[in-house]
């Protein structure tokens, strides 16, 4: 976790910082299997920067998505509040979450912007709803 001073829009000093974590937890990814490696920066409403990588295994199922390990990390640390999820690989031009994690952040972060990100430090952003109008819902 990387600790930023808390702000309301992402400033330039943020976007550099969050760059810099997806580069950095990048180097950790372990994609033996689909040679696709993926670096999540989550960034909290507090200043707080959590990251993940993806995590592969020869059992397919068990594999954890980088934006799903970042979030994990923040829930399990208190975090509640997120702004922003910077997603970064660079195998591919601005790759999206899975369907998977686009339902685990529907439950747990419904407001958060998904930023990606490509080799020449290009973005798209996303609110999270025009990625999944329909998400799961338990009738409670």
């Amino acid at each position: 976790m990387v600790k930023i001073s808390s702000k309301k829009v992402v400033s330039k000093k943020i976007s550099n910082e969050l760059i810099r974590c997806v580069q950095r937890v990048l180097k950790n990814a372990y994609a033996p299997y689909s040679k696709l490696s993926v670096g999540a920066a989550l960034y909290c409403a507090n200043g707080n920067i959590y990251t993940g990588c993806n995590v592969e295994n020869s059992s397919y199922p068990v594999t954890m998505c980088a934006e799903r390990i970042a979030l994990y990390k923040a829930i399990s640390e208190g975090e509640r509040n997120f702004l922003l999820l910077l997603l970064y690989s660079p195998a591919v031009d601005r790759i999206l979450p899975c369907g998977a994690c686009l339902q685990v952040y529907a439950e747990l972060a419904p407001d958060i912007l998904i930023t990606t990100m490509n080799a020449k430090k290009e973005f798209s952003f996303y609110p999270l709803h025009t990625l999944i109008s329909k998400p799961f819902r338990l009738n409670r």
